[in-house]
């Protein structure tokens, strides 16, 4: 007889909110200073917005066959939450950004990999695509606010973008940036901000099977006040660590210096795991609210994911992993 243990954080996938529903998701958690941040991201079925879905090239590849591999044991968030919810500081540092982010130009639109690769190259992002097998994920989503969702992403591992940029042996890390254009995006004209965003992990983070390079959700192209068209998901971090609309990837040998530890070292690190023995300097993460329920739920270490990555951090506990 087979007998198959369930992982803690399964349910059945009937128990998947519906995509209709819609419930309140007014739970802003006020902070203060400079704020916190936490990448959530949605899409919603507007006119506007659905003509902006419609005319992305890469429409044709959505939906992606879902892995079964990634469960969740909450209800998913409804899409029309997700889409009014949203930390995109490059335009604004409000929740209710989705009409300012439809200023963001996604075509044409190209990444740079360079630094420590075999060779140094530029590709469009729907060239990117053609060579990547694109899957649909359920991940939960925790940011360092102390709120949560749960998205169905849809994109591929970041270890295969890994192998398409081809490193070198003596990369030790992965550096990506977004776009920087104040032009386009009223928020990189605040002064106090170290823009453009740049996130960064370890070679061995970033080749982990749950660091997921995102280019859809709900079964449809990734919109523009979630980082389209492409974004990192690392649902063991918080949310900061899941950088939008990248623009570039280089391989490097120094650790990268991530956006908030410019702004505010003394309150965002490096590695950003997810925690909830270890407090915000401003509030605790021992537990969240889930966004459009009006739950507060327990947080779990590594937002539930440690079979798959507490192994990576064996040895440095000297290190401050988990803010």
């Amino acid at each position: 007889m087979l007998i198959r243990r369930k992982r803690g954080w399964e349910i059945p996938e009937n128990r998947a909110t519906p995509e209709s529903v819609f419930l309140s998701r007014r739970e802003i958690l006020a902070a203060a200073g400079m704020g916190a941040i936490g990448l959530a991201a949605g899409s919603m079925v507007l006119p506007g917005l659905a003509r902006a879905a419609e005319a992305d090239p890469s429409a044709g590849l959505y939906p992606a066959a879902r892995n079964p591999r990634y469960k969740i044991e909450r209800d998913v968030t409804p899409e029309k939450i997700n889409a009014h919810y949203n930390n995109f500081y490059e335009y604004s540092t409000d929740k209710e950004l989705a009409d300012a982010a439809q200023a963001l130009k996604i075509r044409p639109w190209t990444i740079q990999f360079g630094g420590l690769v075999e060779k140094e190259k530029t590709v469009g992002i729907d060239d990117l695509l053609k060579a990547m097998k694109l899957e649909e994920r359920l991940y939960r989503h925790r940011c360092v606010e102390a709120w949560s969702m749960t998205v169905p992403w849809t994109g591929f591992p970041l270890a295969d973008l890994v192998a398409f940029a081809k490193p070198l042996s003596g990369a030790k890390y992965i550096q990506m940036e977004t776009f920087l254009d104040p032009a386009m995006a009223p928020g990189q004209n605040q002064p106090f901000y170290p823009w453009p965003y740049v996130e960064g992990l370890t070679m061995a983070e970033a080749t982990n099977e749950l660091a997921f390079m995102v280019t859809g959700v709900y079964g449809k192209p990734l919109l523009k006040q979630m980082g389209a068209p492409i974004r990192l998901h690392t649902p063991w971090k918080y949310g900061f660590k899941s950088i939008k609309s990248i623009v570039k990837v280089s391989f490097v040998e120094e650790r990268p210096v991530n956006f908030w530890q410019q702004l505010q070292s003394s309150e965002y690190g490096f590695w950003a795991n997810v925690n909830p023995e270890v407090p915000h300097p401003r509030w605790s993460q021992a537990s969240e609210t889930v966004i459009g329920t009006n739950v507060r739920v327990p947080t779990q270490l590594f937002n539930g994911y440690g079979e798959f990555v507490a192994g990576l951090y064996k040895g440095l506990e000297s290190e401050a992993l988990y803010m």
